[in-house]
């Protein structure tokens, strides 16, 4: 039988229970639909606690929609994106942001993971040019895709090289719990206080059912945002059910409680992992995911009895995520698994 916990990714694992609770709680009776309800009110007025009074705020199915729309509300179709050339906007939302924005993504080579200024200055080109798009935004991931998290004076570097530019700063947050409680600092310091203008904030991967949000800290580059949601068919009309999952992740500091147990038991799986001599580490395990490098022959093998992705095939790069759920035991018991396979 194969083990009820694998380390694919933090989106197999189940939902927790204080926000399956929440949802529970609000399945009562009836509710104005599309969000004009009173518990969607609250979840606002608790992101607006931990981000700003005056950020404006919008909930969404999934990170795709989150990400799509976001970069939509920050472009004209004739501007260019700049991301990472491992960003998930660019390889793993199957061309849904060049599709729905109409701009094209200008995909970098990083440095695990994270763009500097001094690659996005290499970007700009044509500038002013009728026949060149023009770099408008800069979208990055936080924490990485290689699990890697910008520290806070890279992000503000950043921010602040990009406005100095007249461009505007997206962050792809779907783990931002994870590099925000890996820094042992607040959602808005990990932010808003950076220079970042949206971002999309991930509650799926922490323990949500399905639960996004898309916060602006401008107002002004909200101003359509609401039409841009229900035309991306991202309104939910039983909106206190998505409301209620945020509200509960961003209550009780349980954001900061999921987040910190999966970046623990990443670092508990990167230290049983190096005992392994035919294992090797490839990035800095800084969130909860954990990079690493392993005989090709063994990857069938594990994947035999554990469900994971391959990173980098022509590398033989896997890669192994925690979640809120992930416990020590399921850590040793994969750590002895794929010591057996590689003895």
């Amino acid at each position: 039988m194969k083990p009820a916990r694998s380390f694919a990714s933090d989106n197999n694992a189940g939902v927790h229970p204080e926000i399956i609770r929440a949802i529970s709680e609000v399945n009562r009776g009836h509710a104005v639909g599309y969000g004009d309800d009173p518990v969607t009110a609250a979840a606002v007025a608790n992101f607006r606690r931990h981000f700003g009074d005056d950020c404006e705020v919008f909930f969404v199915f999934n990170g795709t929609a989150a990400n799509c729309l976001s970069l939509k509300a920050l472009t004209d179709p004739f501007h260019a994106i700049i991301c990472s050339e491992a960003a998930h906007i660019y390889n793993d939302e199957c061309g849904a942001p060049e599709r729905f924005t109409g701009c094209k993504l200008i995909p970098l080579a990083t440095r695990e993971g994270k763009l500097t200024v001094e690659s996005i200055r290499g970007a700009f080109h044509g500038i002013g040019d009728q026949h060149h798009v023009q770099p408008h935004v800069v979208s990055i991931t936080q924490a990485t895709e290689v699990g890697t998290v910008y520290k806070a004076e890279e992000v503000r570097k950043l921010a602040a090289y990009i406005h100095q530019n007249g461009m505007l700063l997206h962050m792809d947050g779907a783990r931002i719990a994870n590099a925000a409680a890996s820094q042992g600092r607040t959602l808005r310091e990990s932010t808003r206080d950076l220079g970042v203008d949206v971002l999309s904030f991930g509650g799926t991967k922490n323990g949500a059912l399905g639960a996004e949000a898309v916060v602006f800290f401008q107002r002004e580059l909200a101003q359509d945002f609401l039409y841009s949601r229900k035309q991306g068919m991202q309104l939910a009309s039983k909106m206190r059910f998505i409301s209620a999952q945020l509200d509960a992740l961003l209550s009780n500091d349980l954001w900061q409680k999921n987040a910190r147990h999966s970046n623990r038991m990443a670092k508990l799986l990167e230290r049983e992992l190096r005992k392994i001599s035919q294992v090797k580490i490839v990035y800095p395990v800084e969130a909860n995911g954990v990079f690493a490098k392993i005989p090709r022959s063994a990857i069938r093998k594990i994947q035999k009895r554990y469900f994971f992705y391959v990173w980098n095939e022509e590398q033989s790069i896997v890669r192994w995520m925690c979640s809120f759920d992930t416990t020590e035991q399921d850590v040793t018991e994969f750590c002895k698994f794929v010591a057996s396979v590689l003895r």
